[in-house]
């Protein structure tokens, strides 16, 4: 019976960044994936440009996930942006922030990642066995002694749970990793879809899709909740909003989906101007030129499509010239443009979320080694633990070093 120092359950970016990080140590180590091929999500990452990191300070980066941020704190010191892009330079692949923010492969290939990260790997001797789903872990009361998968048994003082979520299941996310942390008496937190689109009860927006809006302002219109905002770029769909603004703000809105069945949302679309602002410049607008229809107007703001729906929702003719509208109708109008609401309803679930907000419980994990607090040898990295954060490379930074913390702790 062959027995190892680790096993590794994942091959995400996470099981292999602390697949690597163990071997390095002579550690004898044994990655499990359940799929045929190593990697499936990472190779999808990024639109498959792969957006490793990006160049915010720690501070910085830990205050975007939330209150539980700063449990990333020794993570970070030990495997910061910067010794991300050492390790890879180190393992053959450079990489760059053309933005000066979002840091990526020169090649913009997230196939150059996976590729180094395997390579590597074979090179170190991580014994890599694919299509073996692991369905328990074994286990005393005092500590780890091993997985079972379908096939037969594996053993190993250590075990790190690399699982990843629920997100892009086409890509084999199931949550496997949940049941094997409450097993062992675990806490695994609500779970909810995030970085998606969202479906929105308005059916004007079908109409508005020829465009992307520019810093644009989501915010939360419920009592003592009205502080959850975001901004960035928007797209209107069939049925609902996209877009990064979007997909950042939805690990938000899910949960308040599950607990009031819709949330109602304000948007401003027109740069962060209010009234007052929108008032004197469609003033100016219109001393330049006194023949200008309302919608004209509205367009030196907006696109056409979006300013023909907002005079709809107010009433107001958009053939008209602006003064001739009645003081009801151009007031509302100055209203919407500067809070345009909209009514979220639902998603499309799990299928369509990029990564899952909840997981095991961070309380029941130590924050300096990535080691489980209610058994001996257990170990989790990435997104099975109950941290998430929003696009530009937050989710696979703290994936990559949460799996570097557990790799040398191992």
């Amino acid at each position: 019976m062959k027995k190892y120092d680790v096993i590794i359950i994942g091959s995400g970016a996470a099981g292999m960044l602390a697949a690597i990080t163990a071997a390095r140590r002579g550690k004898n180590v044994l990655l499990l994936e359940k799929l045929s091929k190593l990697g499936a999500k990472l190779k999808a990452t990024g639109g498959g440009r792969c957006n490793l990191t990006n160049t915010l300070p720690n501070e910085e980066f830990m205050a975007r996930f939330g209150k539980e941020g700063r449990f990333m704190t020794p993570a970070l010191e030990a495997f910061d942006h910067k010794k991300v892009q050492t390790f890879f330079e180190e393992i053959g692949v450079e990489s760059h922030a053309p933005d000066g923010y979002r840091i990526f492969p020169t090649t913009h290939n997230a196939g150059t990642i996976l590729s180094a990260l395997e390579e590597q790997m074979k090179k170190l001797g991580v014994e890599v066995i694919c299509s073996q789903r692991v369905d328990e872990l074994i286990f005393n009361e005092e500590s780890m002694k091993g997985v079972k998968t379908q096939e037969k048994s594996y053993y190993a003082p250590h075990v790190i749970i690399a699982t990843g979520g629920l997100g892009y299941p086409v890509l084999g996310a199931e949550g496997d990793g949940y049941p094997l942390a409450e097993s062992v008496g675990h806490k695994v937190t609500e779970l909810f879809p995030a970085m998606m689109p969202l479906k929105v009860k308005e059916n004007w927006v079908e109409n508005c899709r020829a465009d992307t809006i520019a810093k644009v302002e989501l915010r939360v219109n419920l009592p003592k909740l009205k502080k959850l905002q975001a901004k960035g770029d928007l797209i209107f769909t069939k049925n609902g909003i996209r877009g990064p603004v979007v997909l950042d703000f939805a690990r938000e809105v899910t949960p308040l989906i599950a607990r009031y069945g819709e949330v109602p949302l304000l948007l401003n679309m027109t740069k962060g101007m209010n009234e007052e602002q929108i008032f004197v410049h469609l003033k100016k607008e219109l001393d330049k030129e006194s023949s200008q229809t309302t919608l004209d107007l509205l367009k030196t703001l907006l696109p056409e499509s979006l300013s023909r729906a907002l005079c709809t929702l107010s009433g107001a003719d958009p053939q008209l010239g602006f003064n001739k509208l009645s003081g009801v109708n151009r007031a509302e109008l100055i209203k919407l443009l500067a809070w345009t609401p909209l009514t979220v309803t639902g998603h499309e679930g799990f299928k369509m979320a990029m990564i899952t907000r909840g997981g095991v419980s961070l309380k029941e994990i130590r924050p300096e080694t990535m080691e489980s607090k209610v058994l001996k040898g257990l170990f989790f990295c990435g997104e099975v633990m109950n941290l998430d954060g929003p696009c530009g490379g937050y989710n696979l930074q703290w994936s990559f070093a949460s799996g570097y913390l557990a790799g040398l702790h191992c």
